[in-house]
């Protein structure tokens, strides 16, 4: 018979739990009188990101909202064809914002008469990039050599995240065996088998966004310059997981 576990469990934890002792249509009573003992223990798994979504953008000024949008537009072009000829397909890049605006009197404030009447406008736009994590430092060097000046945030992530949920579900459930198995000594008992097993709400852990507002330009010739040394994150998720064995 199969296992009956909680409809929070995902596929990954219900295979790792087959051919465990059926617990029954009703919820299993924990107690002295039916000789049963929980535990509860968390477990967690970590892999290298194998996937990344690469924020690309620039930021360009003009004395006008028309010069402003018509320089955008040459480097919005230029961007999107470096893209291009990195590799990037077009349903690999989504937009995320555009915009044309009066830029605010502070942001000039430090800048000669005739720098702020050359920035009185502004124009932003950004995209989302989805790449292997390898791609990564290639597809920046070439978005930010044809002008993309505001890029660099990077969210990493891995592909197979229910595979990465199992491993951590596989080790909670390991680590509640053993403390159940040391509980059950203590007691002057004998451990039988797993009747029943729940995931408690895993959760990803936060992961830390790379961050680097890079110049459009650089001072050395451009056949000098090579792409950032970029290296994958390391991607940990947890799963908690509630087990109740027989007791003997």
């Amino acid at each position: 018979m199969a296992l009956r576990v909680s409809q929070t469990v995902r596929w990954g934890m219900a295979l790792l739990l087959t051919g465990a002792v059926a617990a029954g249509a009703q919820t299993i009573q924990v107690s002295k009188a039916n000789r049963t003992l929980a535990v509860t223990s968390n477990g967690t798994a970590t892999a290298t990101a194998d996937r990344a979504v690469l924020s690309v953008g620039y930021s360009v000024y003009g004395p006008t909202s028309e010069a402003a949008y018509a320089e955008a537009s040459k480097t919005s072009n230029a961007i999107a064809d470096a893209l291009a000829k990195a590799g990037v397909a077009k349903d690999q890049i989504e937009s995320q914002s555009e915009s044309v605006m009066e830029t605010q009197a502070y942001e000039n404030q430090n800048l000669t008469p005739a720098e702020r009447e050359a920035r009185k406008y502004h124009a932003e736009q950004t995209w989302a990039v989805r790449l292997k994590a390898g791609e990564v430092a290639r597809v920046l060097h070439a978005a930010v050599t044809a002008g993309a000046n505001n890029s660099g945030n990077i969210q990493w992530s891995v592909a197979d995240d229910e595979a990465l949920l199992a491993k951590a579900a596989a080790k909670a459930l390991a680590n509640d065996k053993r403390m159940a198995a040391t509980m059950a000594e203590g007691l002057g008992v004998t451990l039988g088998p797993l009747l029943y097993a729940s995931n408690r709400g895993p959760t990803l852990t936060p992961t830390p966004i790379f961050h680097a507002m890079m110049m459009a330009k650089s001072a050395a010739p451009q056949e000098a310059v090579k792409p950032l040394s970029i290296e994958p994150e390391r991607i940990t998720d947890s799963a908690t997981v509630y087990a109740v064995f027989a007791i003997q």
